[in-house]
């Protein structure tokens, strides 16, 4: 059976079990891929220029790290203009680069504690020195075919998600939670942990 028809049919089945919260979170009509079908994934849609994300994070490290093993945690650029892409370019050339996890939280705090402007190139090149990232390899990674890449695809799934701000989670590429919907930031992982059992269920019944 078609990958996208299981994921359908899964979440018809799931419909009755969801209802009684249906306004903490958005049904997807067409659910969206995710990295790994096997397990339930959950995505963050971010902006490093956003000061909500930017206080979110102290809060979801903790708690992806936390989550089942049958559970994984996925971060998303999300891309709503040029400038947002610039940014989702960024995260894209730190991963490809392997610095991701180490700069991630310092990308963030330059930006909201020290005033960088991520579309200076010379403050963002000096910024990436002190890194001890080398400024022309950077540049370079980040117009490459990868990058670019996933910068697209990154922008496909903005659009697609139907979310219209962030921080914003996704839970298995068929409900999405806005900071609105889980009534602050910590709600929004509450809802997300009352998903996964219902994701698992959905799993399980396609096997």
């Amino acid at each position: 059976m078609n990958p996208h028809r299981r994921m359908l049919l899964a979440a018809a089945a799931l419909a009755p079990l969801l209802a009684r919260a249906e306004n903490d979170y958005t049904t997807l009509r067409d659910p969206l891929p995710v990295e790994n079908p096997r397990k339930i994934e959950i995505a963050e849609f971010f902006w490093y220029g956003c000061i909500h994300c930017f206080h979110f994070e102290p809060l979801i490290e903790p708690w992806a790290a936390k989550l089942p093993p049958d559970a994984y945690f996925r971060r998303i650029p999300a891309v709503f203009s040029p400038r947002w892409g610039h940014d989702a370019a960024i995260f894209y050339t730190f991963e490809a680069l392997g610095v991701l996890p180490k700069v991630h939280r310092a990308f963030f705090d330059a930006i909201h504690r020290d005033g960088l402007r991520t579309d200076n190139p010379q403050a963002l090149d000096q910024w990436l020195g002190r890194q001890g990232i080398d400024p022309k390899r950077f540049a370079e990674t980040m117009k490459s075919f990868g990058v670019q890449t996933k910068l697209r695809r990154a922008a496909q799934l903005t659009a697609a998600s139907q979310i219209d701000g962030t921080p914003a989670l996704m839970v298995q590429g068929l409900y999405t939670i806005s900071a609105e919907q889980g009534r602050g930031l910590e709600g929004m992982l509450q809802i997300a942990d009352g998903l996964i059992p219902i994701v698992r269920k959905g799993l399980e019944a396609r096997k």
